[in-house]
């Protein structure tokens, strides 16, 4: 049996480079905008673009639960996939638990299936920093670590056509 294993950091936001530990205090202050009145779990994500931008995410929740959008989802949706100039360097997602402290947080399935898609629409490793209220933070340097055995694009190419067909 083989098992699967795949490179990570475990470190502390305050021994990261000043770009990323900005990068997870953007994560942590989009919490405060979350709208979570059923779980009362604030997400924040906030994303890297190649040129120095960072936008950012929280969750908004509905009371029909299946209606609500991950932080990662909001954050990642003002991405222009027409437009290859804007290709995201790094992701952060953080939480307020209302403790201070906890386990850093990992995406959802959906989340991780949206952050590979990008990973793969742009052709370059997306870094996904995990991180917790207290600090914790668990970086990997390819989202692909995230989703083994995943579901690409490569599984939806179109049959080609025969002449004749419609």
């Amino acid at each position: 049996m083989q098992l699967f294993q795949f490179p990570y950091q475990y470190i502390m936001k305050a021994n990261l480079p000043e770009q990323f530990r900005n990068l997870i205090t953007a994560a942590e202050e989009a919490c405060g905008k979350a709208y979570a009145p059923y779980s009362h779990f604030k997400v924040g994500a906030a994303v890297l673009l190649e040129d120095g931008s960072v936008v950012t995410g929280s969750n908004h929740e509905n009371a029909a639960y299946p209606a609500g959008v991950c932080a990662e989802r909001a954050a990642l949706s003002v991405l222009d996939m027409n437009d290859k100039s804007h290709k995201v360097k790094a992701i952060a997602v953080t939480y307020d638990n209302g403790e201070g402290k906890g386990k850093p947080i990992s995406p959802c399935g959906i989340c991780r299936q949206t952050i590979l898609e990008v990973q793969q629409w742009q052709e370059a490793p997306l870094a996904v920093y995990m991180c917790s209220p207290d600090g914790q933070v668990i970086m990997l340097e390819d989202a692909g670590h995230l989703l083994p055995f995943s579901f690409g694009s490569e599984f939806l190419s179109a049959p080609a056509t025969q002449s004749g067909d419609l």
